[in-house]
C-alpha cells in the first residue's frame, strides 16, 4: 500500500497554510488529488506522483547534494514513494538514507513536521526509463547533520558534496533555506 491521498492532502493543506503564496504552484497536485488520482503511487504516470526529498544542512550551513550519474547535475537527495512508506516525512528520511548512506541517528529532523518545500517538475517521457511524461510532486523536508556525519565520496546514486545553499535548484528554495539559517543564527546568538 502506498501513502494515501488523504495523508498527502493533509500535508499539502498544512504546507499551503504556511506558504499561501504557493497555491498556484501547487494547483496541479491539488487538481490531481481532487480527481482521485493515486498520487502516492509511482504508477501515476500521465498525471504525476508524489516523491520525497531532503534538504540537509551541515553545521557550516551548507546543503548536502548528490551528483546524478545519468546527467552529472547536482540534485537534492530524494526519490519515489515505495509501498512500505506510510507517511511523507518517513519517506523523505528513507530516501535520504538510500541516496547518501546517512543513518537515522546521523541527522536531526527539523522541529516541524511540515515540509520545507514543494517542488513540481515535469519528467519527459521515455521508453527506456520512466514511461510516459508526467510530473513529480516532491515534498522536501529539512534535516540538520552533525559535524560527525559529513559523508565523503559517493552515495548510492552518485557523488556527494556539501555545497552552498545557493546551489539548490530554485531561488524559492534558497530563500527558504536562508530563512531557516537566519532562524538558526538567532537561536545560537551569531
Amino acid at each position: 500500500m502506498s501513502i494515501p491521498n488523504t495523508h498527502i492532502r493533509a500535508v499539502l493543506d498544512g504546507y499551503l497554510e504556511r506558504f499561501p503564496k504557493e497555491v498556484d504552484t501547487a494547483a496541479p497536485l491539488m487538481r490531481s488529488l481532487a480527481e482521485g488520482h493515486e498520487t502516492g503511487s509511482p504508477q501515476g504516470f500521465g498525471v504525476g506522483h508524489v516523491t520525497a526529498g531532503a534538504v540537509v544542512l551541515d553545521p557550516c550551513w551548507r546543503v548536502l547534494m548528490v551528483r546524478e550519474d545519468t546527467r552529472g547535475t547536482w540534485v537534492l537527495p530524494g526519490g519515489p514513494i515505495t509501498e512500505t512508506d506510510e507517511a511523507l516525512h518517513e519517506a523523505a528520511r528513507a530516501r535520504l538514507a538510500e541516496a547518501t548512506g546517512l543513518a537515522a541517528d546521523q541527522v536531526e529532523e527539523a522541529s516541524d513536521v511540515l515540509p520545507l518545500d514543494l517542488d513540481l517538475n515535469p519528467v519527459p517521457g521515455s521508453h527506456d526509463l520512466v514511461g510516459p511524461g508526467h510530473r513529480h510532486f516532491t515534498f522536501r523536508y529539512l534535516y540538520r547533520a552533525t559535524a560527525a556525519t559529513v559523508p565523503a565520496g559517493s552515495g548510492a546514486f552518485g557523488d556527494l558534496a556539501w555545497r552552498p545553499h545557493t546551489d539548490v535548484p530554485s531561488a524559492r528554495l534558497a530563500a527558504k533555506i536562508s530563512q531557516a539559517l537566519a532562524t538558526d543564527r538567532e537561536t545560537v546568538g551569531v
